[in-house]
């Protein structure tokens, strides 16, 4: 009963991530130079935090300023940090989906892309050594656009009514690509949130506003020292 829901609710979340699609990523160059002021002594421009991810990161379900990305931003603002957040999240959005409008992602101008992915190919069972390549492919597309970039992946993992060798094999792709790419991974994205009802909406997937502050401050301790050092300028920022 648990996996029909789920497995309905994330067709009504590829059906809604449609229009979305459709939608331009902003011109985060353009946006990023508008911030500064051409006034002497006033603050460089801030640089873009760029959230590639699926319907987990546009927010489904919940006010476009409660998906975990805007909540960054505040946690950005607070702490004081020169950036802005840009949410390109997608409802139903597979890996092999990221690839095939990541030129498009990439023609805005970004400092960190954090990449959430995963969540639909491992509800649709989908070979956990594709879903290694495309992360790869993603990676190594987006060094060889933007190498002056950080990436940021966020571990994700398959339902266990996969079995537990598929679900093994899933959970695995995400450390050995960060570990063998060399970029910075986030704990998964869900911890202490699935499979909660109280955390989640009645699809049993999507968080709700609790929940998804806990995601939020997941994503943010595996981040801010990475915004940090970003931050501090280019000698701190190597990958």
């Amino acid at each position: 009963m648990v996996l029909a829901i789920v497995v309905v609710a994330c067709s009504r979340a590829r059906d809604a991530g449609r229009a979305d699609s459709a939608s331009p990523v902003p011109d985060t160059e353009s946006s990023t130079h508008a911030l500064a002021s051409p006034a002497s002594g006033s603050a460089p421009p801030k640089q873009v935090v760029l959230f590639a991810g699926t319907s987990l990161t546009a927010g489904l379900g919940l006010d476009p300023d409660s998906a975990y990305p805007m909540m960054i931003q505040r946690k950005i603002d607070s702490a004081g940090l020169p950036f802005d957040v840009v949410n390109a999240g997608v409802s139903g959005e597979t890996s092999s989906g990221l690839l095939d409008r990541l030129d498009w992602l990439l023609r805005g101008n970004f400092a960190v892309m954090v990449i959430e992915t995963g969540a639909n190919d491992g509800l649709r069972g989908i070979p956990a050594a594709t879903v290694k390549s495309n992360l790869e492919a993603a990676v190594d597309r987006i060094r060889a656009r933007r190498p002056e970039a950080r990436v940021v992946l966020v571990q994700m993992e398959a339902l266990p009514n996969l079995g537990p060798t598929y679900a093994a094999e899933f959970h695995a792709v995400y450390p050995t690509v960060a570990r063998e790419k060399g970029v910075a991974l986030v704990p998964f994205l869900l911890g202490g949130v699935a499979g909660h009802r109280e955390l989640n909406q009645s699809d049993g997937m999507h968080p709700n506003y609790v929940g998804e502050r806990m995601v939020a401050a997941t994503v943010w301790k595996g981040l801010r020292p990475i915004l940090d050092s970003v931050a501090r300028g280019p000698s701190a920022a190597g990958r």
